[in-house]
C-alpha cells in the first residue's frame, strides 16, 4: 500500500463548481507525491476548537506536507505588519502552526514547503522578514539557484551541487528558530531550507511541485518524503504485531 501523506489544506474563499467555501491543495503537490508513490489525502482543519485532538488525529499517517500559502499573521512572532505583507485566515494559521508543533512532537516524516517552511521557523521561536529587499536574486515569481550545505540531510537527498529551483516568496526567514539549521541558501544568503535538528522534518523555501517531474533534485525531495513515511509505516506495523503477539 501506499504511505498516506497528509496535505495540509488551504482555506478557499470560493472554487469553481462549488457553492460554497472549500479546503483544497495544489494539484501539483498531489501529483507529485503521487509520482514518488504516496497516497496523497487533503486534511481538512475543522473548528478551531477540535485542533486539541489533531496530534491523533495526525498520528494515523505516514507522513505530512505542509503546503505554501499565504503570508503567516506577523503577530505570531511579535511583529507588526509590513505594509507589503497580507495575512491568512486567522484559522488557517491556527491549523498550521497546531501541524507544525504536532509533527514535532510526534516526530512525523514531513516536507515543509514555502509558508510551511516559515510556519516551522515561527513555531521554533524564529522571526521572518516580511518582505525581502530588491537584490541581485529575484524570489517572487522567479527561478534561481540554491547551494546545499555538505554534509546536511538535504544534500544526501539532492546532492551537493547548486541547482536551479522556482520561487515564489516574498518573506524569508530573519531569526531562526531552535533547532533548526540552515541547509540551502541562496546567491544572495537567503536561507532556501533549513532542518530539525531532532524531529524528521526537512523544510524548502521554494516550489519543488512546480519542477518535480523535471528537475532531479526535486522530484527526489518528493521520493525522500514517501521514503521516510513508508519507514514509519513499517517500524508502526512491526510494533503493533509485536504487541498483539504479546497480548
Amino acid at each position: 500500500m501506499r504511505p498516506l501523506i497528509a496535505v495540509i489544506g488551504r482555506r478557499a474563499a470560493s472554487v469553481s463548481g462549488l457553492r460554497f467555501a472549500a479546503t483544497v491543495a495544489a494539484e501539483a503537490l498531489g501529483d507529485a507525491v503521487f509520482a514518488a508513490g504516496g497516497e496523497p489525502l487533503v486534511l481538512h482543519g475543522g473548528p478551531r476548537a477540535e485542533l486539541s485532538g489533531l496530534p491523533q488525529r495526525l498520528a494515523r499517517f505516514d507522513g505530512v506536507l505542509m503546503p505554501g500559502g499565504s503570508d503567516l499573521d506577523p503577530a505570531r512572532y511579535g511583529q507588526q505588519p509590513h505594509p507589503r505583507t497580507q495575512p491568512d485566515h486567522p484559522e488557517q494559521d491556527e491549523l498550521d502552526l497546531a501541524v507544525a508543533r504536532a509533527v514535532l512532537d510526534l516526530d512525523l516524516p514531513t516536507l515543509a514547503v514555502c509558508r510551511g517552511l516559515q510556519v516551522l521557523n515561527t513555531v521554533c521561536g524564529g522571526t521572518l522578514d516580511q518582505h525581502l529587499t530588491e537584490g541581485p536574486v529575484d524570489h517572487l515569481d522567479a527561478r534561481h539557484t540554491v547551494t546545499p550545505a555538505p554534509g546536511s540531510r538535504l544534500a544526501s537527498v539532492v546532492g551537493t551541487g547548486s541547482f536551479e529551483v522556482s520561487s515564489y516568496h516574498h518573506q524569508a526567514v530573519d531569526r531562526l528558530g531552535r533547532s533548526l539549521t540552515v541547509v540551502a541558501r541562496a546567491a544572495d544568503g537567503c536561507v532556501e531550507a533549513v532542518e530539525h535538528t531532532d524531529a524528521d522534518v526537512l523544510a524548502v523555501q521554494w516550489h519543488p511541485e512546480d519542477l518535480f517531474d523535471t528537475s532531479r533534485q526535486d522530484g527526489a525531495l518528493f521520493r525522500d518524503l514517501v521514503e521516510r513515511a513508508a519507514t514509519r509505516r513499517a517500524a508502526t506495523r512491526r510494533a503493533a504485531t509485536r504487541k498483539e503477539r504479546a497480548a
